[in-house]
């Protein structure tokens, strides 16, 4: 497999299941703003939307759209428990959280403080969105929420963002995956 990527986008939600996963995969770097990848290809003639994440499956299918990469992905190793098994009623829960999160991304920034309270009440009692077992939902909500850094969206009203913030960051995967991105040193 191979995952096309821009460093902080929401390509990052996919390479953090992938670390958590443990599957192998090759990462290709995208220039978003001249849609070519790092190799020179030209990056809408592998995903015409011209955005990231897109993944290559090994048959050289293109899998796009950050919700249905994490739960393919999780799907292939279902002993990991990222995500509840396909048809359960939890799997249709984690769907919403996916949906929700998606169409957050795009919402302005006085829906926003809606949301979080939101999220921050989802959180209460819990050390992940769903639960005590961390889902491919949390790595898309951690990418989201790292968002609100570079928009300067103070997220202090909510301390158990912060706390949540600070538990996914701390995962072996979630600090893989940010330090192959560039986005933190690797040690």
């Amino acid at each position: 497999m191979k995952l096309y990527y821009s460093p902080g986008a929401c390509s990052l939600s996919p390479h953090i299941v992938l670390a958590e996963a443990g599957l192998p995969c090759e990462f290709e770097k995208v220039d978003l703003s001249a849609k070519r990848t790092e190799r020179g290809t030209d990056y809408l003639s592998i995903n015409p939307k011209g955005y990231v994440p897109a993944l290559e499956l090994d048959d050289g299918e293109i899998l796009t759209e950050g919700p249905a990469i994490v739960q393919y992905l999780a799907d292939r190793v279902p002993e990991k428990q990222l995500a509840p098994p396909a048809g359960s009623m939890a799997r249709y829960h984690l769907q919403e959280w996916l949906n929700f999160i998606s169409e957050w991304k795009t919402a302005v920034k006085d829906l926003l403080g809606r949301r979080m309270a939101v999220i921050a009440k989802q959180l209460e009692g819990k050390h992940f969105i769903t639960g005590d077992t961390f889902t491919v939902a949390d790595a898309y909500l951690f990418t989201v929420l790292r968002w609100t850094a570079y928009v300067r969206f103070d997220l202090s009203p909510w301390p158990a963002l912060a706390s949540y913030m600070e538990r996914v960051a701390a995962r072996p995967a979630v600090q893989q995956a940010l330090a192959e991105e560039g986005l933190i040193s690797g040690s």
